[in-house]
């Protein structure tokens, strides 16, 4: 049976933005994905996705490729009504009211933003304003990143284990040689996120599982496969399936992760990345949601989770402190181990770099070969990283003007309401135990 009433305008209002970005959430890779990030509901899938021409407009890249179909996107559009169902979500959720009704609104308000960036693409509409972007998707309006605390810190570990600097030149190449010194070999991927899952998953036993309620434990938190992934324009992509069923009907909660074979990363940053992405990261905050979803606590929303919305900016700011939540700690001095904090700092220091990024490049206007160079300088990132951020990414018309200052909101949200609040207050929220909430309006949830 066909999705009715809000739960349709839902569907259709995601994936038609994604299918018009050339997404397709079916798709086991994110080679193929875009905004769309799952569909496990067992829901039948929208017109938005199913339609002819929603195929043919998947099928040339949407209006992100190279050469735009202009004639695709009028087919598309003209047979499926996207506009009026992100109208739908945005006018139901006010009537709703209510934290489910502000988390509505803000979904379809970031539709919008996405649907007019497209139409922007494609010669349809106006330019969208960077603030607007910015704004609507994290409650403030751009700013740059603050790296000088956090390189500080860099240095003075990198000095106490023997990688002295004086200077912006040799800090980096501090950074490269103890980075060089613990590169993870690309084909030990696979055993090493093993070994860590299995460490960081026990870790979530103590010091997450306490605090959330009994009918959480039994969900896998880190149902994933490693599979590295060559010439990749991401540097990783964590694809959450969830459409395999025991025999009793209930969800497996699987995933994979696909990582970019060519990804400089260390020992110590490898282990963020697992947690971010991971456990207790995305594929837990995933899982979870899931669970909650098959036992009727969360509404339909919460089975299409996406990028670009305020969902994502805060389900980026539980990953990046995951290791912090897994190590029952609140502040990456207090990890356990002197190696594992610079790691953690350098990843931080990268998502710092992404809303740099966007910042130069779409508030500032600066050329890319410019950006590049501050983010390898001053947020000490790769070159691979520094390409990637600079380029692909922070270019991107959505991605540089709306993803990439997510990290860096939501990494300060969930760390500002972790040091506020106990664990067995916050941690529920975070994951969904109280209801589905945003970036937005979280802080709601918790009296703020």
């Amino acid at each position: 049976m066909a999705l009715k009433g809000l739960d349709a305008a839902i569907a259709d209002s995601l994936l038609g933005v994604d299918t018009l970005w050339g997404g397709d959430v079916m798709n086991p890779s994110g080679i193929g994905r875009f905004i769309a990030d799952c569909w496990y509901s067992d829901e039948p899938l929208p017109e938005a996705y199913t339609h002819p021409t929603a195929a043919a407009l998947r099928a040339n890249g949407g209006v992100g490729a190279d050469a735009p179909d202009g004639a695709s996107v009028d087919a598309y559009i003209a047979t499926v009504d996207v506009k009026g169902a992100i109208s739908r979500v945005i006018a139901e959720g006010r009537a709703i009211g209510g934290l489910r009704g502000a988390h509505l609104e803000g979904l379809g308000l970031c539709s919008e933003v996405m649907f007019d960036l497209a139409m922007e693409m494609v010669g349809k509409g106006p330019p969208v304003p960077y603030d607007r972007c910015v704004r609507t998707l994290t409650g403030s309006s751009p700013q740059p990143s603050q790296p000088a605390e956090k390189r500080r810190r860099v240095a003075e570990l990198l000095a106490s284990a023997g990688y002295p600097s004086n200077g912006d030149g040799s800090l980096l190449e501090a950074v490269d040689d103890w980075r060089n010194e613990r590169r993870v070999p690309g084909k030990s991927i696979a055993a090493l996120g093993e070994a860590f899952i299995a460490q960081y998953d026990a870790l979530c036993v103590r010091n997450l599982l306490p605090c959330l309620p009994r009918e959480l434990a039994d969900v896998p938190r880190a149902n994933v496969r490693f599979l590295p992934i060559e010439n990749a324009w991401f540097s990783g992509s964590m694809n959450y399936l969830g459409h395999a069923r025991r025999p009793d009907g209930s969800p497996e909660y699987e995933a994979t992760y696909e990582l970019n074979a060519a990804l400089e990363i260390s020992v110590p940053e490898f282990q963020q990345l697992v947690t971010h992405e991971v456990v207790p990261g995305h594929v837990t905050t995933f899982a979870y949601l899931q669970n909650l979803y098959v036992r009727g606590k969360v509404g339909f929303e919460a089975s299409v989770l996406s990028m670009n919305t305020r969902d994502a900016v805060l389900s980026e700011g539980i990953a990046n402190n995951a290791i912090l939540i897994a190590h029952g700690v609140t502040e990456v001095s207090d990890l356990p181990d002197r190696d594992l904090e610079l790691g953690v700092l350098l990843a931080l220091l990268q998502d710092d770099a992404k809303n740099q990024a966007s910042y130069l490049t779409w508030k500032e206007g600066a050329a890319q070969p410019d950006v590049a160079a501050t983010l390898r300088r001053d947020f000490l990132v790769s070159l691979e990283r520094a390409d990637k951020l600079s380029g692909a990414w922070g270019r991107h018309p959505l991605l540089g003007r709306m993803y990439l200052p997510a990290y860096r909101a939501g990494t300060e949200l969930v760390a500002r309401l972790r040091r506020k609040y106990p664990p067995e207050v916050v941690l529920p929220a975070l994951y969904g135990a109280r209801g589905l909430v945003d970036a937005l309006t979280l802080p709601r949830m918790l009296g703020e």
